[in-house]
């Protein structure tokens, strides 16, 4: 399998895992921003695509998906709409982790490959996969921070909740 076909690959799979992972939250913001997420993963794959067929590749970041995000997450927190489920959780993580892969996976390629415009594209859609990986950790502060705020019997943290 050559490099386009796994990346399109690991899109087509994180798509995926976006959009079943949204179906399983009760948060109808977090719901939001996994289907951005998962919105985003086939865009990186459409621009794997068109690298693959010597196309044109376009516009690589999408800026609006991280102000759309913000916005979610000011939401949240006004409507204390963020609580989750263990399980959930753990599935924020693992997207997580998958998006770190991910991000190591297309730096890597990039200093593999030898045409100059691939190389962009390759850390463009890496430092995307770094945003994704900070927009989960995000959602994994928002959502886990009901469960261990009280927990510190020193109560360090008095920065407002």
């Amino acid at each position: 399998m050559d490099i386009y076909e796994y990346a399109m690959q690991m899109e087509k799979d994180g798509e995926k895992f976006y959009r079943e992972l949204a179906a399983k939250t009760s948060s109808p913001g977090i719901k939001n921003i996994l289907t951005m997420l998962a919105d985003a993963e086939v865009k990186h794959y459409n621009l794997f695509q068109n690298m693959k067929n010597n196309e044109k590749i376009g516009s690589i970041t999408d800026t609006s998906l991280l102000e759309n995000v913000k916005n979610v997450f000011v939401k949240l927190r006004e409507e204390k709409q963020f609580e989750a489920e263990v399980p959930e959780l753990d599935l924020y993580k693992e997207a997580q982790d998958i998006e770190k892969k991910s991000w190591d996976f297309y730096l890597e390629k990039a200093g593999e490959v030898t045409d100059d415009g691939q190389k962009t594209a390759l850390k463009k859609i890496a430092d995307e996969e770094r945003r994704h990986f900070n927009i989960l950790e995000n959602i994994i502060t928002l959502v886990n921070r009901p469960n261990i705020w009280l927990e510190d019997p020193e109560w360090y943290h008095l920065e407002e909740y």
